[in-house]
């Protein structure tokens, strides 16, 4: 072999190194940097699909009837994915696909900056009718988690997929919502899939598979304490979703119909009057008191709204 040669592929040789050097170098970031972003600290356990089946089976994994009495959190064997369809993952009301940036936000109800694992706790205290998880649980990790990927999911959308397939938005009606004709309403709109007796319908024999169709109010359903037991609230959901697959009621039968549904009896939550520590915060349509205003509860309860809305405006003029 010549000097020549001996020089070409010592060459050779040191760029081959040097490549595989690089392509280890790189690869080892790329791990490290998959490791960071990945797990986030998150125990190996909170995962993104444990989050997802927490959301989607609840009543399975932390519902009232578990095995394990530590893990019973949800005190109904309704699942998140009843409110939240899909599993958050439907563009449109309620859809979890955007919510991760919402916080950490200011609370009015609760008085203070609360994250994302706090509205999470909120949600098993009030529309799940539970407790809340630990901070560091395995359970609330893997559900920030599974939500935090889903706005991951929801920035690689292009504009058309974010679009909600829905009717127009709820606009509300400048009069009192009818419970009376919202009982009309639920007659020959839900009480197909919800029941005459607003219970709902079970998947099968074993409460731990929860519902096809959840229960709406009684011991099942969500408390008086939770976002859906307000009328405005609930009318904007049922105007955007139901019934499901044929969402077409009208503004009318969707306000009233909420108020029908919010007048039936569900679970009490304790200790609502610490709610809004100011009280100038607290929703329009919030149906427990105190209140900052001298507008009767039931007013409050059904409406009409636009005057105590224009009221807390005037508040407002007057600073």
């Amino acid at each position: 072999m010549t000097a020549r040669s001996q020089r070409g592929g010592l060459q050779t040789a040191v760029l081959t190194a040097l490549a595989i050097g690089v392509a280890v170098i790189v690869g080892t970031l790329s791990m490290n940097k998959g490791i960071e972003q990945g797990s986030g600290g998150y125990p190996d356990e909170a995962t993104e699909e444990y989050g997802r089946r927490l959301l989607r089976d609840t009543a399975l994994y932390i519902g009232p009837n578990h095995d394990d009495p530590a893990m019973r959190y949800s005190g109904t064997n309704m699942a998140c994915a009843s409110c939240h369809l899909e599993t958050g993952t439907k563009p449109g009301t309620l859809s979890l696909l955007p919510s991760a940036p919402k916080y950490p936000r200011f609370s009015g109800r609760d008085g203070g900056v609360r994250d994302l694992r706090d509205r999470i706790n909120g949600c098993m205290q009030r529309s799940m009718n539970g407790r809340p998880f630990p901070r560091d649980s395995v359970e609330l990790m893997a559900m920030e988690r599974y939500i935090l990927g889903l706005n991951a999911q929801y920035e690689a959308m292009g504009a058309s997929r974010r679009m909600p397939d829905e009717q127009a938005a709820f606009a509300e009606p400048d009069r009192a919502s009818d419970p009376a004709a919202g009982k009309l309403v639920y007659e020959s709109r839900c009480q197909v899939c919800h029941g005459a007796d607003g219970l709902g319908l079970r998947a099968t024999a074993n409460p731990a598979n929860g519902y096809l169709f959840p229960p709406l109010w009684g011991p099942e359903s969500y408390n008086n304490g939770a976002g859906m037991n307000r009328v405005l609230t609930a009318a904007m959901f049922i105007k955007a979703r139901m019934p499901l697959g044929q969402a077409d009621l009208t503004d009318d039968e969707a306000y009233d119909v909420s108020a029908y549904i919010n007048s039936q009896p569900r679970p009490i939550k304790a200790n609502l009057e610490v709610d809004f520590p100011d009280r100038t915060h607290k929703r329009i349509d919030s149906p427990y008191g105190p209140y900052a205003d001298d507008f009767p509860h039931e007013q409050h309860k059904y409406g009409p709204f636009q005057p105590i809305r224009d009221y807390y405006e005037s508040l407002k003029d007057g600073q």
